[in-house]
């Protein structure tokens, strides 16, 4: 059995909803992966932010879900920050079919199969 990669995700509190529907994927019995994310509603302070950094340097991956939502979410830039800081590769992807927002330095991908599956093997 292959090894569970550990993949964090990134997005706008606004996309919680694709965040569910991306972590969905992981449940598919042949995907050697599991999601985890920050996603908080409350302000964000030094302990999250510290809490984050552990579980982004746990991780072997990041996967930014892209959208139009994700150009005024603080924690979600943060957290794409922090993830350089920590020399993570990082894969952004379009968390909707109609909406190709651009996050400088992270190449975005359409959300495909493909797209994910290929990254993940990648870590």
């Amino acid at each position: 059995m292959a090894t569970t990669k550990v993949v964090f995700v990134a997005f706008a509190i606004e996309d919680e909803k694709q965040r569910d529907l991306l972590k969905g994927q992981s449940l598919h019995p042949r995907a050697p992966y599991e999601f985890i994310d920050m996603s908080v509603k409350e302000a964000y302070d030094s302990g999250w932010k510290d809490k984050v950094r552990t579980r982004i340097r746990r991780s072997d991956g990041v996967i930014v879900l892209v959208s139009k939502n994700s150009t005024s979410s603080t924690g979600q830039k943060w957290e794409i920050t922090c993830a350089k800081e920590e020399s993570k590769k990082i894969r952004g992807i379009w968390a909707y079919s109609n909406d190709r927002t651009e996050i400088q330095g992270v190449s975005t991908y359409t959300w495909s199969d493909a797209n994910i599956s290929n990254f993940i093997d990648s870590l």
